[in-house]
């Protein structure tokens, strides 16, 4: 578990404020991919493709566990926890979903490690887009054997 000092010189309080902002953005994120992943697993066409993405769900765990603990130390507080991105139902538009949402992420994440201070949490996000952007190939494999 990390742990990052809530208040810290290096962090203006429009800084910190920002970054509580874009931490909770990504917990909430984590969250949706954790609960999506688990749906589409459940309808993967074979047990290769099951188990590859049980793989990056547990990656989406482990993402989310360190922004809430990086959240939690900064913000004095748990955030509020919500599905914000939509889960399709069918297998294909699963995957397409979820494809875009990785990329994205990859962008989002990098951004913050480019202005976040403390190094812990920016390795944490860079880390993190290495994954997202991994994931977003597999679910580009799978998408390419339909």
């Amino acid at each position: 578990m990390w742990y990052v000092q809530p208040y810290h010189p290096a962090y203006p309080a429009r800084q910190n404020n920002r970054l509580i902002k874009d931490l909770e953005k990504a917990v909430n994120g984590e969250h949706s991919a954790v609960v999506c992943y688990q749906k589409i697993a459940q309808k993967a066409p074979d047990a290769e493709a099951k188990q590859q993405i049980l793989e990056i769900r547990q990656d989406e765990i482990r993402h989310f566990n360190a922004f809430l603990a990086f959240y939690t130390s900064l913000a004095g507080r748990k955030p509020d926890i919500s599905i914000t991105e939509p889960c399709p139902e069918q297998y294909w538009n699963a995957l397409e979903s979820a494809l875009k949402d990785e990329q994205e992420t990859v962008d989002f994440y990098l951004d913050i490690a480019d202005y976040v201070k403390d190094r812990a949490i920016r390795d944490a996000f860079k880390r993190a887009a290495a994954d997202e952007q991994n994931h977003a190939v597999w679910f580009l494999y799978f998408l390419s054997k339909r």
